[in-house]
Parts: C-alpha cells; sequence; structure tokens
C-alpha cells in the first residue's frame, strides 16, 4: 500500500525568481502566469523567500504616502511600510521561506498550509534547493484515483493481512471513493482497525463498516487494538 508524498503530485517545472529581480518583473511574471506567488532562490538554488501579491501590494496601498507612520506601530506594519518602497525581490519577499521536503506525506503538507495560512509550497530537497512547488489543488489529486486503484490496496494492505481469516465472510467493495466492507468478524477491534487503516489509504473519501462482529471486545479489560494505527 503506497503512502502518496509531496513527490508524488508536486509541479516540478517551476518558476523561480532571482533575489535581483525588479519589482516591475515581478508584477510581469505573476500576472503572466497568473500565481498568486513566487520563489526567490539564491545563485545554488536554494529558496530564501516568497514573493506574493500581498507583498506587491504594499506599493499600491502606500502610495504617495497617505498613511503616515506612527510611532507606535509594530513591526508588521514596519515591515510593510518598508516593502512599499522595496525595489528588488530580496527587500520584497517573505522570509523565512515556508517549505516542504519532497519526501513530506500529503497530509502533512495540507496541515502545513493551514496552519501558515499559505497556498502554495516551495518543495526543497535535502540542501534546501528548490525542485518543485505544491498547491492546495496538487494535494487534491489523490482524489482522481481510480476506485480500481483503491480497491487493490484495500485488498493488498487490508484484507489480506488483517482480515485473512475472514476472506469467506469479509469483503470490501470501493464506489466514488467510499470504501465499504461488509460481512463478519470474529471481534470488533479487528473491525475498528480495518476501519482506521482504509482512511489512511490515499483516494480514500470515506469508510462505510457493515461488519458484523461475532463478540464485541470492548468490554473485556486490556483488550483492544494489537497495534497502533493512528
Amino acid at each position: 500500500m503506497k503512502s502518496w508524498l509531496v513527490e508524488d503530485v508536486m509541479t516540478k517545472a517551476v518558476v523561480a525568481v532571482a533575489q535581483t529581480a525588479s519589482y516591475r518583473e515581478l508584477v510581469d511574471l505573476l500576472v503572466e502566469h497568473r500565481f498568486s506567488a513566487v520563489p526567490v532562490v539564491d545563485d545554488f538554488q536554494r529558496v530564501t523567500g516568497v514573493v506574493s501579491e500581498a507583498d506587491l501590494l504594499r506599493k499600491i496601498e502606500y502610495a504617495g504616502g497617505a498613511e503616515q507612520p506612527r510611532l507606535f506601530d509594530g513591526r508588521r506594519r514596519r515591515g510593510e511600510r518598508a516593502k512599499a518602497s522595496a525595489r528588488t525581490a530580496a527587500d520584497l519577499m517573505s522570509t523565512p521561506p515556508v517549505l516542504a521536503r519532497a519526501s513530506t506525506p500529503l497530509a502533512a503538507a495540507a496541515r502545513l498550509m493551514d496552519s501558515e495560512n499559505v497556498k502554495r509550497l516551495p518543495v526543497v530537497d535535502e540542501l534546501a534547493r528548490l525542485v518543485g512547488i505544491v498547491t492546495r489543488g496538487d494535494l487534491l489529486k489523490v482524489h482522481l484515483r481510480p476506485d480500481d486503484e483503491i480497491l487493490a490496496d484495500v485488498q493488498s494492505g487490508i484484507v489480506d493481512p488483517f482480515l485473512t481469516d475472514e476472506t469467506k465472510t469479509a469483503q470490501a467493495d470501493v464506489t466514488g471513493g467510499v470504501v465499504t466492507f461488509t460481512g463478519q468478524v470474529d471481534r470488533w477491534s479487528r473491525s475498528d482497525i480495518v476501519d482506521r487503516l482504509a482512511r489512511q489509504i490515499p483516494g480514500v473519501v470515506d469508510v462505510v463498516d457493515k461488519l458484523e462482529c461475532e463478540y464485541d471486545d470492548r468490554t473485556i479489560p486490556g483488550a483492544g487494538a494489537p497495534f497502533d494505527v493512528a
């Protein structure tokens, strides 16, 4: 059962800019490619920052000095004001950049995007060199997997190893990414393991557990899953 990683869905032909790129060059690039942000790299292709549309809009927001500096302006406000007069990517970019390794699981990448409130992540290798970029839309590609591929993972990763004794009485089906288990198993804890493992398979939308249990071992002291699948 393959675990999908960022490298499986990222865009490898990524557009980046040098630290010396001018404000006008950045605007042209984002408008031409309809990007919301672009990574900034040094001479060794290491990502040093990211310039977003928000960074570029500071020049418009503070145009003409309509809003005068205040004595107690916070660090964020002072940084925004500085970007309003910046001319190059080095001065416009947001740092430190929020990055992902190519080996990052998709779930971890999604949590990182959410916690950092970003729509895309530059992807780097072990030396922090740019190798790709992954967006929210890229992460959703996993749900384009055909049902037969998902079913094959369910069969090889769950049914065969964990329902060996129940293969004649328990079975799985996948429709629209929804996995449905039917049949009978010997105890509730086995059904619980099957359910949790299925939800970890890339492309699974939901799991419907219709397995009947011969007995409920939740009330037995010390009973439970024989291993942690969380």
